[in-house]
């Protein structure tokens, strides 16, 4: 099929002389190699966390840093730090949810780094940090639900377990989301802690526990994230106080191999993509949920609706196996890198993303978003 040469404005937040091809999708391509290197190096910038800074924790390879996402129908640029700055001046842009929003947010702000440092106001309520260049604040509200939350007794759940009130969403990020210009959504993965469920009230499921004397449970935790993701949606796009855009990045693909985090899962000695993804059916489960969510969120809402965006990274992402930190989340120079004698893996982390690394790329694929 041809290439539809039609090209459109990104929109209100969109640099005047910046067009993109309507008609491409960005989350669909493969990865190349690429040969230019990262944005930004492990030493080049302070804010890569120990666990995530794999170079400087002992990773022997680098080839993970040298692939880029190609679109089937259209390139993704490379991102340009002053012109994302020039794009988004005086405005906010706000990653909430969990750590990979944090790891989303700490990758962005690294490539930013590289062209204006900025000046730390966080305080225990969000990490803040404005590029005084251009009056650009970039925000974090820690939400790992992205709904309320208690460990409060109700009903047949005790004291001490999470509660999840699936049809009530966070209070903070509700609270401050009027002064959102921009804000990226990022949940799911607390979905497989121990919790209780709780909808209108009462107790409807559970993770991790459930008394036997309860019954058949009504929702699961993959039904529920589906429930919370109708939930924040709706409580955003029908905000009236909010005028800016809440994009959805779908759910983050780990790579465990042989058993979850907590069980010897591993992703040793992964040091390139995939060339086809591993079916994953929690994995495609979740994201499927989400997407269904997101759709008929959009589709009640009318024209709020088009506040909402999707950023679908789930199936690009779920191609880099090699792109976690694996063993590699410490300085020890002693440290495990192997499966032992017993063939038990050492402590592994195959669920965030180095830095540098493919995270990056989210960053990438955000910028396009917001430019249309």
């Amino acid at each position: 099929m041809a290439l539809n040469h039609r090209y459109v404005r990104g929109g209100s937040l969109a640099d005047p002389g910046t067009y993109t091809y309507s008609s491409c999708d960005i989350f669909r391509g493969k990865w190349v190699p690429d040969s230019s290197g990262p944005l930004y190096t492990s030493s080049s910038c302070p804010q890569i966390i120990r666990a995530e800074n794999c170079q400087a924790n002992g990773r022997p390879d680098k080839g993970y840093e040298n692939w880029r996402w190609k679109p089937e129908r259209c390139a993704l640029p490379r991102f340009d730090a002053r012109r994302f700055l020039k794009m988004m001046r005086g405005k906010t842009l706000a990653f909430a949810g969990d750590s990979i929003a944090q790891n989303q947010m700490d990758s962005l702000l690294c490539i930013l780094w590289q062209v204006d440092t900025p000046i730390n106001l966080s305080d225990r309520r969000m990490s803040k940090w404005i590029f005084n260049s251009t009056s650009t604040t970039i925000i974090r509200i820690w939400s790992a639900w992205l709904l309320h939350n208690s460990k409060e007794a109700v009903g047949i759940a005790p004291e001490g377990l999470n509660k999840v009130f699936l049809d009530v969403p966070d209070k903070t990020l509700m609270e401050l989301l009027p002064s959102f210009d921009v804000l990226v959504l990022s949940s799911g993965h607390w979905f497989v802690t121990p919790s209780a469920y709780i909808l209108n009230g009462k107790v409807v499921g559970g993770q991790g526990w459930w008394p036997l004397q309860a019954g058949k449970m009504q929702m699961n935790n993959i039904d529920a994230f589906g429930a919370s993701t109708e939930t924040f949606l709706t409580a955003v796009a029908t905000n009236p106080n909010f005028k800016g855009i809440a994009i959805l990045r779908t759910y983050s693909p780990d790579h465990y191999e042989r058993g979850a985090w907590n069980v010897g899962g591993s992703c040793t000695g992964k040091d390139k993509p995939l060339d086809k993804a591993v079916k994953d059916g929690f994995i495609d489960a979740m994201y499927g949920k989400q997407v269904a969510a997101f759709k008929k969120v959009v589709k009640n809402s009318g024209k709020q609706g088009s506040k909402l965006k999707l950023m679908s990274i789930t199936e690009p992402f779920a191609l880099r196996v090699d792109g976690h930190p694996g063993p590699y989340t410490n300085l020890d120079p002693n440290k495990k890198t192997q499966r032992g004698p017993d063939g038990r893996p050492p402590s592994q982390d195959c669920l965030h993303w180095c830095m540098p690394g493919p995270i990056d790329t989210w960053n990438e694929m955000l910028f396009e978003t917001i430019r249309r």
